[in-house]
């Protein structure tokens, strides 16, 4: 397996100032909060409005997106609901990119997200000029990109995959003998490669939630917890992969809380997602892997900033103003279209599979 350059240093730098300096939201008193519910229920019908929101957001808006008949759930999850949704208007509840994916497939509907600033580490990790030059010079190659990317990245690539599909369709590239370049995530890029023995050069991009974890600490919690069983997402460190019994997107690491037969869960990804976890099988102790201690830097502390911006306040602010355009995902029409053939190809391919 080979490997693209490392990300240069003043970019990792940037890529962590902006997580440690994500603006945060406002702490609510359970009677603004159920001021907000109300007045947001009310604009979403005025709107003709829909929630998509991810898993890794506040649990209030994961509960209020239920409550409203939207949807909660991963990237992959969120593209086919918002392509299938009759609302006019989606209100993508997450990061930049899950907006910009919701457009390209849905050019005809309006796409507002509550703050347009929340970002993701790996898709600023693999900026177009410096990707699509490195692409240029591996033109034997078939170039994959992860969900997590913007939507010029998208646009040169052949095909887009989440974390619950890439292996899945790498292995079918791979029977078909192709090569190929995987970006942005390491982490996931290297898992894959394990997984299905494919030829794959990967970028070296990174999440500042999964990138975090670090083996020692695992190691040092599971002495502490031995009946325990480790989960992880395959966006974290190899080293923490190699301990987990089960690996796998955050659908999968629902699935795999819920079979478990263990009392007590130790999880790799983001804390967003025990909301559901806890849902799913309420008698699982869960303990989130630390990301601080002597071996860890605690960028994010196992929850993603950008996601942490999406809060009850923007979302309604966003809904109250309908000629707002400053939170209204806009994407050039020939970008778009490039980016959306490689999106239908994943979402046919993983269609044929029955995982969506």
């Amino acid at each position: 397996m080979g490997k693209a350059s490392a990300i240069p240093l003043e970019l990792v730098d940037e890529i962590r100032s902006k997580a440690l300096h994500a603006a945060e939201p406002r702490s609510l008193t359970p009677k603004q909060r159920d001021s907000l519910f109300e007045k947001i229920k009310i604009l979403l019908k005025q709107r003709n409005a829909v929630l998509i929101t991810h898993y890794y957001v506040d649990e209030q808006l994961q509960i209020l997106t239920d409550a409203t008949g939207g949807y909660v759930g991963d990237s992959l999850g969120m593209a086919d609901y918002g392509n299938r949704h009759p609302a006019t208007t989606l209100v993508v509840v997450g990061v930049r990119f899950m907006g910009e994916s919701a457009k390209i497939l849905n050019p005809e509907k309006r796409v507002i997200m509550p703050d347009l600033a929340a970002e993701c580490s790996l898709d600023l990790s693999c900026p177009i000029e410096s990707f699509s030059a490195f692409c240029d010079q591996h033109l034997d190659r078939t170039v994959m990109v992860y969900a997590n990317t913007s939507a010029d990245v998208k646009a040169r690539s052949d095909w887009v995959v989440t974390s619950s599909n890439a292996v899945d369709i790498v292995a079918h590239l791979h029977a078909r003998g192709e090569k190929i370049i995987f970006a942005p995530d390491r982490h996931l890029g290297n898992y894959v490669q394990k997984q299905t023995g494919a030829d794959i050069l990967n970028w070296q991009g990174f999440c500042v939630v999964h990138d975090e974890f670090k083996a020692n600490s695992l190691r040092q919690l599971m002495q502490e917890h031995p009946d325990a069983e480790v989960i992880a997402h395959p966006e974290s460190p190899t080293e923490v992969l190699d301990m987990a019994s089960a690996v796998g997107s955050t659908t999968q690491l629902i699935n795999a809380a819920k079979a478990s037969t263990a009392k007590t869960l130790i999880v790799a990804t983001d804390f967003g997602l025990f909301h559901k976890m806890h849902e799913a099988a309420p008698d699982k102790k869960l303990i989130a892997v630390p990301t601080g201690g002597d071996s860890a830097s605690c960028v994010s502390c196992a929850h993603c900033p950008w996601m942490a911006m999406n809060s009850l306040d923007n979302l309604a602010a966003v809904l109250e103003d309908e000629h707002d355009v400053s939170h209204e995902i806009h994407i050039d029409e020939s970008i778009r279209k490039k980016a959306l053939k490689p999106i239908e190809r994943m979402l046919e391919f993983s269609r044929s599979k029955g995982k969506v």
